[in-house]
Order: C-alpha cells, then sequence, then structure tokens
C-alpha cells in the first residue's frame, strides 16, 4: 500500500486525476461546434492525457518487465487509431477512401524518421555512442519493409482493379498476410527470442533495475492499466473532436488532404514517441526502438486488417497504394534505417540523417 501511495497519490497525484478530466472534456465537446478557446483548453488537457498514458504505460512495463512492456503502449494506441481511422472513414465519404493510407503511411514515416532521429539525436548527445542489439532491430526492420510494400506499394501496380486499389481477394489475402506476419513477430519477440529485445545492459537472468525502479504491485499495475485505458480513450477521441478542425484549416491554407492522415498520425503517436524518447535519454536504444519499430509494426499489423474488414463489410471505397513520390520516400526511408539499425551502434550522425528525411516528408507533405 505504500508503493501504491507513492506512485499514484503522492506527487503524481495529477496520474489519477487528469485522465479524469480528460474523459469529462471528452464527454462536454463531443459533438460540439469548437471556438478557438475550446480548441486551446482541448490541446492542453490532450496534452496531460499523452504524459498521464506514458506515466501508466511505464508503470505496467516496470511490472511485466521487457520487452512485454513496450508492447502495451504499442498495442493500446494502435488498437484505438485503427477505431479512430474507421471512425473517420464512416463519416468522411468519398474524400476518406485513402484515409488509412495516409495515416498508416505517415506512421511509419514519423517513426521511422522522426521517432528513430529524435531518439537518435537525444541519446547521442548525451551518451555520444548508443549501443541496441542487431539481433532484434534487424528482424523488426524486415517485418516492417515486407508489410509496407505489401500493403503501402503493391496495390499501386497490380492490375486486377483500376487504380491503387485491390480486389475483394486481394484485400481479404493482405489482410491476413500482415495479420499473421505481426502475429509472428510478436511471438519472437515475447517467446522464442525474448533476449534479443532486451536492452543491452540487461541480462536475461538478472535485469538490472535502477534504484528509482520501484517494482509496481498488481493492484498498482491493474490501477495503471485502467487509467492507460481511460488515457488513450481521451487522447483519441479529443484528438478526433480536433479532426474536423484540422480539415476545416488544411482546405484554408490549400494543401493537400494527406496532411490530415499525418495530423492524425502525430497526435495518436505523441504517447509513444514520449516515452521512446525518454528510453532514449536514459540510455536504453532498444528499448527506444521496441517502442519505435512495435509501434509501425503494430500500425500496418492491425490497422490494415481492420480497415479491410470494414471496407468490405461496409461496401467502402480503400485505396492502399502510394503515389510514387510517397514510394520514394519510403524506399529511401527503409534503405537509411536498414543501414542505422544494422550495425548496433549509432551516433548524433544518423540522427541527423533521418531528422532531414522526416523535414523533407513534412515539406513535400505540404508542398508537393
Amino acid at each position: 500500500m505504500r508503493t501504491l501511495h507513492r506512485l499514484l497519490f503522492g506527487t503524481l497525484a495529477w496520474t489519477l486525476v487528469i485522465p479524469v478530466v480528460a474523459c469529462i472534456m471528452l464527454a462536454a465537446v463531443w459533438g460540439r461546434p469548437l471556438g478557438w478557446i475550446l480548441i486551446s483548453l482541448i490541446v492542453a488537457v490532450l496534452m496531460g492525457a499523452v504524459l498521464t498514458a506514458v506515466h501508466h504505460a511505464e508503470v505496467i512495463a516496470l511490472r511485466v518487465g521487457e520487452p512485454f512492456g513496450t508492447l502495451v503502449l504499442a498495442l493500446a494506441v494502435t488498437v484505438i487509431e485503427a477505431s479512430l481511422i474507421v471512425a473517420l472513414m464512416l463519416s468522411g465519404g468519398a474524400t476518406a477512401s485513402a484515409l488509412a493510407r495516409d495515416t498508416v503511411f505517415a506512421t511509419v514515416m514519423i517513426i521511422c524518421n522522426g521517432v528513430v532521429g529524435l531518439c537518435l539525436l537525444m541519446g547521442a548527445l548525451r551518451h555520444r555512442v548508443l549501443a541496441f542489439r542487431v539481433e532484434g532491430t534487424t528482424p523488426a526492420l524486415s517485418v516492417l519493409a515486407t508489410l509496407a510494400t505489401l500493403t503501402l506499394v503493391l496495390p499501386t501496380f497490380t492490375s486486377s482493379t483500376p487504380g491503387p486499389t485491390l480486389s475483394l481477394s486481394q484485400n481479404v489475402f493482405v489482410g491476413i498476410v500482415s495479420l499473421a506476419l505481426y502475429a509472428v513477430f510478436v511471438f519472437v519477440q515475447t517467446v522464442r527470442h525474448r533476449e534479443y529485445f532486451l536492452p543491452v545492459e540487461v541480462d536475461l537472468e538478472v535485469e538490472v533495475e535502477t534504484p528509482n525502479d520501484v517494482l509496481p504491485s498488481g493492484p498498482v499495475a491493474l490501477c495503471s492499466l485502467a487509467l492507460l485505458f481511460l488515457s488513450l480513450v481521451a487522447v483519441v477521441g479529443l484528438a478526433k473532436t480536433l479532426a474536423p478542425n484540422i480539415d476545416i484549416i488544411v482546405r484554408a491554407v490549400s494543401v493537400p488532404h494527406a496532411v490530415v492522415g499525418i495530423a492524425i498520425a502525430i497526435m495518436v503517436l505523441l504517447p509513444e514517441t514520449w516515452a521512446a524518447v525518454r528510453a532514449a535519454i536514459r540510455n536504453r536504444m532498444q528499448t527506444s526502438f521496441n517502442l519505435a519499430l512495435g509501434s509501425a509494426l503494430a500500425t500496418i499489423g492491425l490497422t490494415i486488417p481492420a480497415v479491410v474488414v470494414t471496407s468490405i463489410v461496409l461496401g467502402l471505397s480503400l485505396e492502399l497504394g502510394l503515389p510514387n513520390k510517397e514510394i520514394a520516400l519510403l524506399a529511401l526511408t527503409l534503405m537509411i534505417s536498414t543501414m542505422t539499425l544494422s550495425r548496433g551502434v549509432a551516433t548524433v550522425m544518423q540522427g541527423a540523417v533521418h531528422l532531414v528525411l522526416f523535414a523533407v516528408f513534412l515539406f513535400l507533405a505540404i508542398v508537393p
């Protein structure tokens, strides 16, 4: 009970209050037109919910250990992200046919360039040379490259249907393959070769704990799990209330509609980004990569099957194939990521390269 009080009711009492406040805010603004004051208030509460989600995810991660802990936030965010995409597809009409593609592509680019680059930069500035396990990062990247190519590239070149779309049988096949390959990766990460995904300084038999890493009890972990769920629901729900205003702003400034997908991906990925950067600053790059690459894999492996099923059941149009410019950026990103993650060590140079690619992605999304 003393640990419970220290973790949840002491100086971190905000981790209990913010999820409740965020959910109340969500209920109060749901379906209402938003003025600038409400938008500013929603953004502030959204940021608080993000920080709270990260805290509770870390409490759960301490309880279950690596690499199970890094899966908690990735899976929770991805499931709710898929729900958000499906909801926007249902309400977005014809313009939403490419929303899943744009959001998944934006997620891959944000993670592989923005999140990975920021983690490498922040970690290397403090620790100079960063170490991680090649046997963990390389399989994750190979699965990511396969899933990204199958779901985002091949639909552009198939001939069964016109345009960047797939036929019914092709959609079903892609959904099944994506889910199956992701399931195999999770099995390898958590059961078969768990040691490949542990931080470099952690031995499989004796995991080193820092003085501040107090192992939470079962009730603390369950409490954090419930509060994590509330925080993530609030994050995605508030992001959804902001989405129409983002769409209005996008139309007002005459930028491509794909920017909406980027904005959604950035908002949903905030908890994972913050957790990954904090791990990098503590010189736990394997944990950062588990979070980052695991999120990208979960986004494709879970979101694509979900939107495929939704499009088939409800008869919605679904465009998955990327245009040529985006295919080139994806190919360059995967090539650079292979160079970065295949050596087992990295410096500030690799971080700078990934951040430049992230800047190119954002710039070309706005100025195509």
